[in-house]
């Protein structure tokens, strides 16, 4: 499997695969037909991301295929530039694989040619395979959203996670 930054015609292929990602885990934000992502406007996202010297796209791709995806999102204002909050999905046959173990091992190579020190994100509380991952490649849970999303009927919470690279002298 191999592990890369996003390419413009990579468009359409993770455009499916964020839709396929959306309509098989209960723990994306986005529920299953509730938004419909198209290649053009995927492209474009895409090439504003790129465009971020703190921002990427990777991708994990086996035979030509997409299966896992990676989008760091830096900060805008000078004071959060250093940060890049995290968004990943695996297609369902790929899960518990391996595949988000690749996609953070290279995120953290990227990290630190693009002077990155924190990276954060979301979890679902009850997402214990994605906090496994998210613990296993370093994040530590900084605090808890009370009842932040609503998921089949009820509140659940998410925990704010974050990792901190240490400065090399």
């Amino acid at each position: 499997m191999l592990v890369r930054e996003a390419m413009p015609s990579d468009a359409a292929g993770l455009a499916e695969l964020i839709q396929q990602v959306e309509n098989t885990s209960q723990y994306m934000l986005w529920e299953p037909g509730e938004r419909n992502i198209q290649p053009d406007q995927q492209q474009r996202m895409m090439e504003r991301i790129q465009g971020e010297d703190n921002s990427t796209i990777l991708v994990a791709e086996q035979d030509d295929r997409l299966m896992g995806y990676l989008f760091a999102i830096g900060g805008k204002p000078k004071k959060t530039k250093h940060s890049a909050y995290l968004v990943i999905g695996i297609h369902q046959d790929y899960r518990g694989k391996g595949v988000g173990s690749l996609l953070f091992n290279e995120l953290n190579q990227w990290a630190a040619h693009h002077h990155i020190r924190r990276l954060e994100l979301t979890v679902v509380s009850r997402n214990e395979p994605g906090l496994a991952l998210y613990k296993k490649m370093g994040f530590d849970i900084e605090g808890t959203k009370k009842e932040s999303l609503f998921i089949n009927g009820e509140y659940v919470d998410e925990y704010y996670m974050s990792k901190i690279f240490q400065q090399k002298d």
